[in-house]
């Protein structure tokens, strides 16, 4: 069974040592997906697999077979950019762009972990129905991805920016507003 990759099917690499990481770029030229540290330590390499977030240098890519894998070339276009990329440009998301990619992908299985509640390491309130998604929320949600050029604040805007609106308090002041997905 192939893996899906941004919606295409892609045979596996005879090699079963093959990380996720060279696949998508050596293989399926998808060089959007960065390589870091290549150690799991800076998310340049995240991608999503059925909608949560993994480190793809550390996985192999035999271990997704028929699972839908989604790099930054899956997110959005040049001429037609997804809401959370546009916001990564208006508000100065980027500086280099190396880590943008893992930075975004890493965002929108953020996101999806937060509409079903998980609680982070930063989160008070454990039985709370929803998150609230404050920018101590966000940096420690993402944590895991660095930015060599410190572009941490508009990072953190671009995120609030996008997501926070669909976490805000409902009109009763506890309810929280139904995640419209990205």
């Amino acid at each position: 069974m192939p893996i899906a990759v941004n919606g295409s099917p892609a045979a596996l690499p005879d090699d079963p040592r093959v990380s996720l990481l060279d696949f998508l770029r050596e293989r399926l030229r998808l060089t959007g997906t960065k390589k870091g540290c290549n150690q799991g330590a800076c998310g340049a390499c995240t991608v999503l697999v059925d909608g949560e977030r993994i480190l793809s240098c550390l996985a192999l890519a035999v271990q997704y077979e028929g699972r839908a894998v989604t790099t930054i070339e899956g997110v959005g276009a040049p001429d037609a950019l997804a809401p959370l990329q546009q916001a990564f440009v208006g508000c100065d998301g980027f500086q280099c762009g190396y880590c943008t990619p893992g930075q975004i992908c890493s965002a929108l299985g953020m996101a999806a972990e937060a509409r079903r509640g998980v609680p982070s390491a930063v989160t008070a309130n454990l039985t709370a129905a929803g998150v609230d998604f404050t920018p101590e929320e966000v940096r420690e949600r993402m944590s895991g991805n660095l930015c060599r050029c410190g572009a941490y604040n508009g990072i953190v805007e671009a995120l609030r920016e996008t997501f926070a609106p669909e976490f805000e308090p409902g009109p009763a002041g506890g309810a929280r507003t139904a995640g419209a997905g990205r």
